[in-house]
């Protein structure tokens, strides 16, 4: 399942995991991404995400480092106290910035799929999503509905399409399910096996 470069040893497929620093007050939460770090190590797949050890970050990095996986924190100078910087990780890179941050992530990533979280977790979601919509890259976004948590708003985004603010293509980028196994399968599928990671044009940011 990993992504190959020609003429390069085997660079394993990437997930950008956006999600909480608090762990929310249903245990679901914790269980799924614990539960998704873990499939990631098994499935020898590199976690990608904001370098905390609080939260549901904490739980999905500690998760992939236990089953045997690579994970690859990225977190801003400002937040390292706030957030409590993981020091376990195979890597931990600290930024300047937010935006930084962000860019940093989603040009380290294959795919880019979210759990439940706040308004870090949403904003993080939609910008990587509008980048796609924009054309700045062709990686596939996936939504963990974790006990319906995102009910409400997938409501609301189908609102923006039936109101004529979103198109249904753009809508449909976004892939949703409830079952982790299942919804890795099908970003994996989305991004292909293609050779290496066509550069993300973020001059935006």
């Amino acid at each position: 399942m990993n992504a190959t470069m020609p003429g390069a040893a085997a660079a394993p497929f990437s997930l950008c995991v956006y999600c909480g620093s608090r762990a929310g007050l249903d245990p679901r939460f914790r269980a799924a991404a614990q539960a998704l770090g873990t499939a990631l190590g098994r499935r020898g797949w590199r976690l990608v995400y904001g370098g905390g050890r609080v939260g549901l970050m904490g739980v999905v990095a500690d998760a992939a480092l236990a089953a045997g996986g690579t994970v690859f924190g990225v977190i801003p100078v400002s937040l390292q106290e706030r957030e409590v910087g993981h020091t376990g990780l195979s890597e931990l890179r600290i930024v300047s910035s937010m935006h930084q941050r962000k860019q940093t992530m989603a040009e380290a990533a294959d795919a880019f799929l979210a759990l439940p979280g706040g308004i870090g977790t949403l904003e993080e979601l939609f910008e990587v999503w509008t980048w796609r919509q924009l054309g700045d890259h062709d990686r596939p976004l996936g939504l963990l509905n974790v006990a319906g948590f995102y009910d409400g708003l997938l409501d609301f985004l189908d609102q923006t399409v039936a109101q004529g603010f979103v198109g249904p293509a753009t809508r449909a980028l976004l892939t949703v399910d409830a079952e982790i196994e299942r919804l890795l399968d099908r970003l994996h599928q989305q991004a292909g096996d293609r050779p290496g990671r066509p550069p993300l044009e973020l001059d935006r940011i």
